[in-house]
């Protein structure tokens, strides 16, 4: 028999916020994955200007050779191309699932990571006033058909800034999501833990959806999950992340908005060409997403998968063998209903064509982007509430 400071010691290791009742079933709900490069990513090598002149001038040592070359990026519309480690995403290129936006980002200068992560996250460049984030707004203004736990999940150890403010669950991973207690126990908890809190309703009502969720992962089993068609998901915490959001969609738990990181992007020295530091995290990158398309294929009509980092790369290396702080980027997004093709207008890299110390200028606001995914797939139309005193200023038409 359990006594109360037993009981009040099982507690569960994610955080969970309480949600509102809704009018979609799960199983005909769209599903948005962000996924977020840490550190500053070099979108310059990412997707390889090959056909400017000026980028090689640039980059004497860490550039791309042209597609024609050894090691070379590969060729996607004549100008721009792939780094040769995301040689993965060719195949969602050639199924025109993959959009690309370049010279895109936030509008505000700063290069720090904190402010610049922190700015996006909350999808307010420069301002933090309100502490809610982008998804977070978007969670609160929608109502659900359900109160699943499993609605907004966010893998890692800190529930990402971009989530906060809304119906989210942090996880570490689904493994993880148990209480310290045999699991034949579980029954008896919830029972026992409704006769001692009986009457304090959200506490109760928090908890009750706590013990389902626990209940839910105990029949979804992780550590057995098998992939489909064949996908291998990197051994990493990323990897891992990618894989349970697969799991997840699958079940039909009900999942909206999925969150993972991946880190390591902040290449100051030692970033390396077509091998180096860089190619092998972009390989990383780069086997996780193609998994985790493979994997939802039969899934992704209602799968939309969006990456971005907190800015790009300075145009010119340095004197380290790598690249400092940056202003434009690039933005990946894939999905069954994307639109593939390579989005926004190319302001070019000639000195006088650059943003502030010599960065690629930005000349697609991140924001468009996410809001006109959130518009179409997400069925969300409230665009003052998600980006406040921001009104998108063009649609790409790369969703349906």
């Amino acid at each position: 028999m359990l006594n109360r400071r037993q009981l009040l010691g099982l507690a569960p290791n994610f955080q969970v916020v309480q949600r509102q009742p809704i009018a979609v079933s799960p199983a005909q709900r769209d599903v948005l994955i962000c996924v977020f490069q840490r550190g500053g990513a070099d979108g310059l090598n990412m997707v390889v200007p090959h056909g400017e002149a000026a980028y090689y001038q640039a980059r004497p040592n860490v550039a791309i050779a042209q597609p024609n070359q050894q090691l070379g990026a590969i060729d996607l519309d004549g100008f721009f191309g792939l780094h040769p480690s995301l040689e993965p995403f060719k195949e969602i290129w050639n199924a025109k699932q993959l959009a690309i936006v370049h010279a895109c980002g936030s509008p505000d200068p700063t290069h720090s990571h904190f402010d610049a992560m922190d700015y996006m996250e909350r999808g307010t460049p420069g301002q933090k006033s309100d502490p809610r984030g982008w998804l977070g707004r978007h969670l609160a203004a929608t109502q659900q058909s359900n109160d699943s736990p499993f609605r907004a999940v966010g893998f890692g150890s800190l529930l990402q800034a971009s989530l906060r403010g809304g119906s989210a669950t942090a996880l570490t991973s689904l493994e993880a999501f148990n209480l310290q207690a045999n699991r034949l126990e579980l029954p008896k908890l919830r029972a026992a833990h409704g006769q001692l809190y009986r009457g304090s309703g959200m506490l109760v009502g928090a908890a009750q959806q706590t013990f389902a969720a626990l209940e839910i992962m105990q029949k979804l089993n992780p550590s057995q999950y098998q992939p489909s068609d064949g996908a291998v998901y990197p051994d990493s915490p990323y990897g891992k992340a990618l894989k349970q959001i697969a799991q997840l969609i699958k079940a039909d738990l009900g999942l909206e908005v999925a969150c993972a990181d991946i880190g390591d992007w902040d290449t100051h020295v030692n970033q390396g060409g077509a091998d180096g530091e860089m190619a092998a995290n972009l390989a990383e990158f780069a086997a996780g997403l193609r998994a985790l398309y493979t994997d939802l294929s039969a899934n992704l009509g209602r799968v939309t998968i969006v990456t971005m980092s907190e800015f790009g790369r300075r145009a010119a290396e340095n004197g380290g063998g790598g690249t400092d702080h940056g202003h434009g980027n690039v933005m990946f997004v894939m999905g069954g209903n994307v639109t593939g093709g390579i989005y926004g207008t190319w302001p070019g890299l000639q000195p006088e064509q650059l943003y502030g110390p010599g960065d690629l200028a930005i000349t697609s606001d991140f924001r468009d982007v996410l809001a006109e995914i959130l518009q179409k797939r997400l069925r969300d139309q409230q665009l003052n509430e998600l980006f406040p005193e921001y009104t998108p200023s063009q649609s790409y038409q790369l969703v349906r």
